[in-house]
């Protein structure tokens, strides 16, 4: 037996003893499929099958999904964060449902031109809904392989991306694409986990080049990371008469586009009550002497290149230049995690 062929006969045996049983495993119908890999994309599992049985009860077809106002699959998205991954799923529905008749195309390359769906969703489709023999390779397989055959190439460089790309889908077992696939992607997130893999009942743990050099949590390797960029957002609350507030549509592209959120100022560095009367762009709509800070410190709110410094500042006012919306229609609205923290702790 080949050594590709034993590690991937190794890796499926292990997978039939103890895979979960996850609602998207039940069947390998595209939409559920799809719409796990895109939730799963950035989120543990753990806190994605919540999402998951929301989206496919609320959205049971994906005609249901396309024919939704995207407010409300943001709203439905909201807890997930990184706002394109909803996005891009709705303008996929929208596609599939208008163009491809609902059906999902049935080819790598067809599926990998749908919006938001890189080379792993499209190779993780085409193997378990149509046995294309296509290796998915996500966090979890480059841990895996890192691990075993000793890699020590920086994952997050294109060359190393390649190399890992190459040799998964040598490994990867042509007969039963789809099954192997999953069988090495479960089998990094419960056996060869990142921080505390269960070495010592590991069935690969005898022919393990990290296990064997003791150096198991030193792989897989990363280059230095990007600097993280601070940012300093001011948030202006306003209290307008019969309980109403208003929120404006982020539609730059920035973080969380689209989603809503309270007048916004942003600084170099973070705003005093002295400070903020001499912003040369405050809304003509902020007296400085109503201004009040909700918070004395301003709440950081870690992203995965940023950090974000937020000071939510209080502002009664008769009138404002903005639709104003009953303080309890907010609920209605998707908006970041931060600003629903802010609601909870002020308005509840």
């Amino acid at each position: 037996m080949s050594t590709n062929h034993h590690f991937s006969a190794i890796i499926q045996r292990w997978y039939a003893i103890h895979k979960r049983d996850l609602p998207w495993r039940q069947d390998n119908e595209p939409y559920r499929i799809w719409l796990s890999e895109v939730i799963l994309q950035q989120t543990r599992v753990v806190y994605g099958e919540s999402y998951f049985k929301l989206f496919t009860l609320t959205f049971p077809t994906i005609h249901d999904l396309a024919n939704a106002p995207e407010d409300k699959v943001l709203k439905l998205w909201q807890g997930l964060g990184y706002y394109s991954r909803a996005r891009n799923l709705h303008k996929t529905a929208k596609l599939i449902a208008n163009d491809f008749n609902g059906l999902f195309p049935n080819t790598y390359t067809e599926l990998l031109a749908l919006p938001g769906v890189g080379p792993y969703t499209a190779a993780a489709i085409s193997s378990i809904c149509f046995h294309l023999p296509h290796a998915v390779v996500d966090g979890n397989v480059y841990r895996v392989l890192a691990r075993y055959f000793g890699i020590e190439d920086p994952i997050d460089t294109g060359q190393a991306k390649k190399r890992f790309e190459a040799l998964a889908n040598e490994l990867l077992d042509a007969k039963q694409p789809g099954n192997y696939n999953q069988a090495i992607m479960e089998f990094g997130a419960l056996q060869c986990k990142p921080r505390t893999p269960v070495c010592d009942l590991c069935i690969l743990k005898d022919s393990c080049v990290a296990l064997e050099k003791n150096k198991v949590n030193d792989y897989p390797t990363k280059q230095a990371s990007k600097p993280v960029k601070k940012r300093y957002l001011n948030y202006l609350v306003p209290l307008l008469p019969n309980k109403q507030t208003a929120l404006i549509q982020r539609k730059e592209k920035d973080i969380w586009q689209h989603l809503y959120e309270f007048p916004l100022l942003e600084s170099n560095s973070p705003l005093t009550l002295e400070k903020i009367s001499k912003e040369s762009n405050l809304p003509e709509w902020v007296s400085a002497d109503e201004v009040s800070l909700f918070n004395p410190k301003p709440w950081v709110h870690q992203l995965t290149h940023q950090r974000i410094y937020a000071s939510f500042w209080i502002v009664p006012t008769d009138s404002i230049s903005l639709t104003s919306i009953s303080i309890s229609k907010l609920a209605d609205y998707p908006v970041s995690r931060l600003i629903e923290r802010f609601l909870h702790k002020f308005f509840d």
